[in-house]
């Protein structure tokens, strides 16, 4: 039985307020992932039915552009072991709302041959801004890449998504509008982390999936 963990993490000039909080620091240069794996899961390919999906919501996402050189850490990057972790190829897409603005994007990254991470970046004036239109994207690429099974996974401790998202809202707001993360674990085998960062004139979701070994 997969045991989910839901772990929220206000950060303080880089320390944990809590003994129960964990923060990833890195701690040593980024690496690039060479080696193939990842071979189940989400493709590259599944960026096109999250434009289909999107395009019913009049939210607009671009077609993907491949990332290849020394920039690809800025839009590809996970942890492993606590540390982080290039990939040798990613992809890139815009995302735009009904009015044709940029709000973010959504980057996929692994190998040349499987993804092992998605990145769906989403910057807004406030976390009130544009929030269905936010929370639409996050529902829809979870549900494509990784499965439409929340509501089975009981263990989870959310009914659905979008409670899971307004709590580390709420907890974001608790926590003076620090960043925050909260993670869960084995959604079908994969690993599911939810990020908040405040920046000078707006703020920063981004959803994080990653695939397990």
């Amino acid at each position: 039985m997969f045991v989910n963990k839901l772990i929220m993490i206000p950060i303080i000039l880089g320390i944990a307020a809590a003994a129960s909080y964990a923060l990833l620091v890195p701690e040593e240069p980024s690496e690039p992932l060479t080696t193939p794996i990842y071979n189940s899961g989400f493709t590259y390919y599944d960026i096109e039915d999250i434009q289909t999906s999107l395009r019913e919501h009049e939210i607009f996402v671009s077609s993907p552009t491949a990332i290849t050189d020394h920039t690809i850490s800025q839009y590809c990057t996970f942890f492993e072991k606590g540390l982080p972790r290039n990939v040798e190829y990613c992809t890139t897409t815009a995302v735009l709302d009904s009015d044709g603005n940029t709000i973010g994007n959504i980057n996929i990254g692994g190998s040349t041959a499987s993804p092992i991470l998605a990145i769906a970046n989403l910057e807004t004036d406030t976390l009130e801004s544009d929030k269905e239109t936010t929370y639409t994207i996050f529902e829809t690429v979870l549900e494509t890449l990784v499965c439409d099974c929340w509501e089975e996974e009981e263990s989870i401790g959310f009914e659905t998504m979008s409670e899971w998202l307004d709590t580390v809202h709420t907890f974001y707001y608790d926590s003076d509008e620090r960043s925050i993360k909260s993670k869960i674990d084995n959604l079908a085998d994969t690993e599911i982390l939810f990020e908040i960062t405040p920046k000078d004139d707006s703020v920063l979701q981004t959803l994080i999936i990653t695939k397990h070994v």
